[in-house]
């Protein structure tokens, strides 16, 4: 029979695996690696693990020696929610956590919402408290505007707008996923007054266990887009349309001027060097330029004086870090939708400043310009064709890296040309150099 202490010793690992999960999270937001997808992987089973130990121990106890208080319904939840919440808060999954809560807290309806609506609804209200629709009550939106728990004593704190709406009273509670409020759990009863300190402990705790899972999926989400971005880089990179059309172009030169023809296969060489090449998730700016430099040489080689390009580089950023295929794709964005279609020449300008403690990185064209129906579907994941990187690609992994403020703006006006701006912390490369200086 296991003994409080070690009921005690299960609790503290239990807690020691869910920080160093959230703690690995958040290092692999920096610096992702495949041993990084490994532990997580192994703590988190390490973590249902034990939460299923504990429970254990403590029916065995409970079936033993009645002095054992019953199963905390922490725990229950804990132990029934965790296959379903590695999947994320959905609401396929937030419908089945929602059904787990209601029936083991003893509570009259459950909730979960992101936002804007209502991802699910268990118990009493629910004709029209309905999973899909958007958050009614205006408790929930103060919660999810504040950040702060909120204890709603009578149904006129609740404020729901439907008449006779049978909840009086609730804990609502804020879903946190890096320290921003992404959605709310909320307990409701059909009586007024105060709500039980045991029903606030629970909606706190799993809360708690909630945030965690989110923070978790988030981090898978990104080890899988961080794999698929690497990936797609590279198929970009050996783009065999790229690939084709510049043999085309040394082939052609290869008669007319076989200098010529020789330049351009040793710079062709250098652009498959440097694709090739083993790289992290950065390169200084000098490289991905002269990265840059290569490809546009192979492409006027091609174009001949359609194509003119403007470079405007700070030369005190040259040693700062970029994220891999940040400048180049933009290019060829440029050049194939903006300068492409237009009759006549069109001019490519690069811009890389810096502004405040951030690179300005911007790639105007004077081309075509963007259709505005679609230009809000532009940086959507699998919008556009072709084997490039592509604008969404380079949106989402700027995103990953540095945050969900930091992805790309694009302004563009029909037949006058598009702007796309890139914003990168300086202060990140210098974390980053540190973190290299240590590893060697």
């Amino acid at each position: 029979m296991h003994t409080s202490g070690q009921n005690l010793v299960y609790r503290a690992l239990l807690w020691w695996a869910a920080f160093t999960v959230t703690a690995l999270g958040a290092v692999y937001l920096w610096q992702p690696g495949p041993w990084f997808s490994a532990a997580l992987v192994a703590l988190s089973g390490l973590a249902s693990v034990l939460v299923s130990i504990l429970l254990f121990s403590r029916r065995r106890a409970t079936e033993t020696n009645t002095q054992y208080e019953p199963l905390e319904p922490t725990l229950q939840i804990a132990n029934q929610t965790l296959p379903f919440l590695r999947r994320g808060l959905n609401e396929q999954t937030a419908s089945v956590t929602a059904e787990i809560i209601h029936r083991i807290a003893e509570v009259e309806a459950v909730a979960i919402t992101d936002r804007e609506r209502v991802l699910a609804y268990i118990g009493a209200g629910s004709d029209h408290h309905k999973a899909g629709g958007p958050i009614m009550t205006i408790a929930t939106k103060e919660v999810i505007k504040t950040g702060e728990m909120k204890i709603v004593r009578d149904g006129y704190g609740l404020e729901c707008p439907v008449p006779n709406c049978p909840l009086q009273s609730a804990v609502v509670v804020p879903l946190k996923c890096k320290g921003e409020t992404m959605g709310t759990l909320k307990l409701y009863q059909t009586q007024q007054g105060k709500i039980p300190q045991s029903t606030v402990k629970l909606a706190a705790g799993v809360a708690q266990l909630l945030s965690m899972q989110m923070e978790l999926a988030e981090v898978s989400r990104q080890a899988q887009l961080v794999t698929k971005a690497e990936l797609e880089a590279l198929h970009a990179q050996i783009n065999p349309h790229f690939l084709f059309n510049t043999l085309n172009t040394i082939i052609m030169f290869s008669r007319t001027n076989p200098e010529t023809a020789r330049r351009l296969l040793i710079r062709l060489a250098s652009f498959f060097r440097h694709a090739l090449k083993r790289h992290g998730h950065f390169n200084t700016l000098k490289e991905e330029i002269e990265y840059l430099n290569t490809y546009l040489i192979l492409e006027r080689a091609r174009f001949r004086e359609k194509l003119r390009v403007i470079r405007e580089i700070d030369d005190e950023l040259l040693e700062y870090k970029v994220p891999v295929l940040t400048i180049q794709p933009l290019v060829e964005n440029a050049i194939k939708h903006g300068i492409l279609p237009k009759p006549d020449q069109g001019t490519v300008q690069v811009t890389v400043r810096k502004h405040e403690n951030e690179m300005l990185i911007v790639v105007r064209d004077d081309g075509v310009g963007i259709d505005p129906e679609l230009l809000p579907k532009v940086l959507t994941p699998g919008f556009g064709s072709g084997n490039g990187v592509g604008l969404s690609n380079v949106h989402e992994r700027l995103k990953g890296l540095f945050g969900e403020e930091y992805g790309l703006r694009i302004v563009s006006v029909p037949n006058e040309g598009t702007s796309v701006y890139v914003r990168i912390p300086l202060v990140c490369h210098t974390l980053e150099k540190e973190g290299r200086a240590s590893e060697a």
